[in-house]
């Protein structure tokens, strides 16, 4: 018996990212589940990226780092990654402490400058 596959493109709707909502602490239990969510969103959307809305998560720790790792280590694994909607400040510098960087939504990206920002250039600076 064989298989063909469905002529055209897969229907991904582009303007509706696939989404997870984190809210309140997180228990060790719960993560597991919440790993196999993320992989389950990016192989039923066909999408590369799952934005985890983090707003609700709660006061920043080190078990939230552990959630997000585990999450991304998940997307990847899956062909994705996840992509940060709301993250509380704190939890933003407790990431860069621990060395986590990940993509958060309204900020331009590494190699776009951010608006209305120009370099400052000191007199006697070579030429680039």
């Amino acid at each position: 018996m064989s298989y063909g596959r469905p002529g055209g493109l897969p229907l991904v709707d582009a303007m509706t990212p696939a989404e997870i909502v984190l809210a309140g602490p997180v228990t060790r239990e719960e993560v597991t589940g919440l790993c196999d969510d993320v992989r389950g969103l990016l192989e039923a959307s066909g999408a590369s990226v799952v934005v985890c809305d983090v707003g609700g998560l709660g006061p920043p720790g080190l078990a939230a780092v552990d959630l997000l790792a585990r999450l991304e280590l998940a997307a990847k694994r899956a062909g994705g990654r996840i992509r940060l909607r709301d993250p509380d400040p704190a939890l933003h510098a407790l990431l860069d402490l621990v060395g986590l960087r990940f993509e958060m939504e309204g900020q331009p990206e590494q190699r776009e400058p951010a608006l209305g920002v120009e370099e400052a250039v000191e007199p006697g600076d070579p030429a680039v």
